[in-house]
């Protein structure tokens, strides 16, 4: 399972060294190299996870994607792409 809000985190806040992340709250807690907190805007956190998480799955439908037409053009004994053939080889 990915965590998409502490890779948000992390892509926002660069001086991000630590999270803590409350579960039963679901509050997370960011921190500097020195230990200070550091100050996170939750709805720029959620917009970055919510991309994260799209180009994720884009990336992941592409690949199906992909096998699936290097599948049927096997089945059809058509020439693969090389991207198509990529996703075949062992």
């Amino acid at each position: 399972m990915k965590f998409y809000k502490q890779d948000a985190i992390t892509e926002l806040y660069s001086d991000v060294v630590r999270i803590e992340h409350n579960k039963e709250t679901d509050v997370f807690t960011a921190f500097d190299v020195d230990g200070n907190e550091v100050s996170l805007n939750m709805s720029n956190v959620n917009t970055k996870a919510t991309e994260l998480e799209t180009a994720d799955n884009d990336e992941a439908t592409a690949k199906a994607n992909l096998k699936a037409s290097a599948k049927a053009k096997l089945i059809a004994g058509t020439a693969l792409t090389e991207d198509e053939a990529n996703t075949i080889v062992l």
